[in-house]
């Protein structure tokens, strides 16, 4: 095969990037924008050792479930990735997903796994609590929306149909506050102007909005005109904060965050708790979903009252503070001590006397209390894209809870600590949650019961 090559591709499944696969003389392609079923026309436009990525020129046979994307730059954007598959099929999809890393990483016999299907949403739409939109000038106007994928190329996105439309709102009006005020962007490379990013995040329940501006430079320049500005055409905002990142780096944030005016934190509702989100308090972006992914985490942790847990790597709490009241005592630490901090006073918060919160790693914790006889039946874990560390797993394997609840946002890596722990512990479950409609992304809870000895 040669880069622009054209051949044709029946396309098999989807891969864990959204883009169709097929395979050309054994050799597998990675096709974005071509859905399982399809027969299309395919120019090649890498090729590498293992495999090869093309372009579709044509779609000679169209799936049954594609669909005209209704977002006017999705085929620019690369936020989304599949708003041309039917809703109802990407459900299927996202589950197939999760089988593929099962099947490439572990030796199980996936066949027979109880794996679930997923769990989507009713309207599958403006979902997104919080956006973090760049900002930049085009021929003389004032522009915000994402880069392109793998490119430089800045996006305006005037409306994005995933967001809540508060957040749009918000975003459009600030534009035209930053064009009305003269307040200076500030060019891709920082060089100079002022204005970087708009973040905007809503409490969904609650109403209220946030809006941190990020600049460049030290000073937010016309300070007292933008939050009169702000107060007057945009009453739900109750916290505007300043963002202070002058290093031209893929980080949104800068380290320091400086308080402009009203609260200093937005409250968000889920079920019976209240959460105080400020400027880069990690909150999941999709809450809807997330009472969902919840409940499925305390249905694996199949709790009778009696139950200690231990919530890993816990954050502010807000997985154990969920099945707390289904448990005799909760436990949980983190690295962060500004997140255990908080872990404590959300407990404080919700009455929940029955929590311990400690700054350190479950590595360093859990042998500790194990050692002073005390030892969780429960461990419950929510980590990064890159899956547990190892030497946390081996640790889960020494401490022997007899059910581990493992909350995931990577099926590759989901997969690959799954074949660590079945040495001792076997899948019962695992459950897809669609916290992303429109991408690739899937969430899993996973129910791990260990083995009889």
């Amino acid at each position: 095969m040669e880069k622009g090559q054209r051949f044709p591709l029946t396309i098999k499944r989807l891969g864990i990037n959204g883009e169709g696969v097929g395979y050309f003389k054994k050799q597998v392609v990675f096709v974005p924008g071509a859905l399982p079923g399809e027969e299309v026309l395919v120019e090649a436009t890498d090729i590498k050792h293992k495999f090869a990525a093309g372009k579709v020129v044509k779609i000679r046979k169209a799936s049954e479930h594609r669909m005209k994307p209704p977002c006017v730059v999705y085929d620019e954007c690369g936020g989304c990735q599949l708003q041309h598959l039917k809703y109802e099929q990407q459900l299927v999809e996202k589950r197939d997903i999760v089988i593929q890393a099962l099947e490439r990483y572990t030796d199980f016999n996936v066949g027979k796994m109880d794996i679930r299907p997923t769990i989507g949403m009713e309207h599958p739409w403006h979902y997104r609590n919080k956006s973090q939109f760049q900002v930049g000038e085009r021929n003389g106007k004032i522009i915000a929306g994402l880069y392109s994928l793998n490119s430089h190329k800045l996006i305006d996105i005037p409306e994005c149909i995933v967001q809540n439309p508060h957040v749009n709102k918000v975003v459009i009006t600030v534009k035209e506050i930053l064009r009305d005020l003269r307040i200076p962007i500030a060019d891709p490379k920082g060089r100079k102007g002022s204005v970087k990013t708009i973040v905007t995040r809503v409490g969904v329940k609650t109403g209220e909005v946030q809006v941190v501006l990020i600049t460049a430079t030290q000073d937010l320049p016309r300070k007292e005109l933008l939050v009169e500005e702000i107060n007057k055409r945009l009453p739900e905002v109750v916290s505007v904060m300043h963002n202070i990142h002058p290093k031209n780096t893929s980080l949104v944030f800068g380290d320091k965050t400086v308080h402009v005016a009203g609260k200093e934190a937005i409250d968000e509702q889920l079920e019976d708790f209240t959460y105080e989100l400020s400027a880069r308090a990690f909150f999941q972006l999709n809450p809807e979903q997330t009472v969902k992914l919840y409940n499925e985490a305390k249905r694996a942790a199949e709790l009778t009252g009696t139950e200690k847990i231990v919530d890993a790597y816990c954050g502010s709490g807000t997985i154990g503070l969920w099945l707390s009241n289904g448990a005799s005592e909760i436990r949980g630490m983190d690295v962060i001590k500004e997140s255990i901090v908080d872990a404590r006073k959300n407990a404080e918060k919700f009455g929940v006397s029955n929590a311990v919160y400690e700054v350190g790693t479950a590595e360093e914790w859990l042998p500790k209390w194990k050692k002073e006889g005390w030892k969780p039946d429960v461990i419950v874990v929510d980590p990064p894209r890159t899956g547990c560390d190892e030497s946390f797993l081996k640790t889960v394997m020494q401490v022997k809870p007899k059910r581990f609840v493992y909350v995931s946002c990577n099926p590759s890596t989901l997969a690959k600590d799954l074949k660590m722990l079945s040495k001792m512990y076997e899948v019962k479950s695992v459950q897809p949650v669609d916290m992303f409609p429109q991408t690739a992304h899937v969430e899993c809870v996973s129910q791990i019961v260990l083995k009889n000895d």
